[in-house]
């Protein structure tokens, strides 16, 4: 298995630093970022694990923290899609600044209220977003911005996820390039055996064929 580079990074918008984790392959083939949902971190277990599952790949990662702990606090911006989308829109230039990353496609992967905000971040950015993986996402919180998403787009929802399942159906019939998976057994976290291994698995082959048509490998040895 390929050696992978690991480090913290810090990145800056309108003078809030948010601290992120950034994997990154020997030999990358292209970055996915990490939206993570209501309450969660760059520290999620779950996201962790889907991550390490797909740097196995040849994929770097990063995982971020959409807001500092204060503003967390306050519930309002847990669920404030346009907040959480410009910061993603900020760490999507921030990556594209880095000299080791900045030839890599660009993947969004969102969690529960993550994915509106990668998708409505998706709408915005068009062509410069190669693909989007939810997992249990609410993409329904973006549902205006849904037709816009050039990127394609897999949904991912537990099948003991009750109304959620129904809220990634009406969003589907929404996007222009998409795809629904409902994982049988799983609930909205997929804690139950092998749910979330079956999510990584999804999303590694979604994004491994979307990051192939740019054909881009770059080296993973930098500062």
């Amino acid at each position: 298995m390929e050696s992978i580079q690991v480090k913290d990074v810090l990145i800056s918008d309108r003078g809030v630093r948010l601290p992120g984790l950034l994997s990154m392959p020997e030999k990358a083939i292209g970055i996915i970022i990490f939206v993570h949902g209501s309450g969660s971190s760059r520290l999620s277990s779950r996201n962790q694990q889907v991550a390490r599952a797909l740097n196995e790949l040849g994929l770097a990662t990063l995982l971020f923290d959409l807001l500092t702990e204060e503003e967390a606090i306050d519930r309002t911006n847990v669920f404030d899609i346009s907040l959480l989308s410009r910061r993603l829109q900020r760490v999507t230039e921030w990556v594209q600044d880095q000299l080791e990353l900045e030839a890599l496609p660009i993947g969004y992967f969102g969690a529960s209220t993550g994915a509106a905000a990668a998708l409505s971040a998706a709408a915005d950015l068009k062509h410069q977003i190669k693909a989007v993986v939810s997992r249990g996402g609410r993409p329904d919180m973006a549902i205006s911005k849904l037709r816009e998403v050039l990127a394609p787009v897999l949904l991912i929802v537990g099948g003991n996820d009750f109304g959620v399942i129904e809220l990634n159906e009406k969003a589907f019939e929404q996007l222009q390039n998409g795809r629904l998976e409902i994982v049988p057994g799983a609930t909205h976290l997929f804690e139950e055996l092998g749910t979330l291994d079956k999510v990584a698995c999804l999303a590694g082959q979604w994004f491994v064929e979307k990051m192939l048509s740019d054909e881009k490998v770059v080296s993973g040895q930098g500062d």
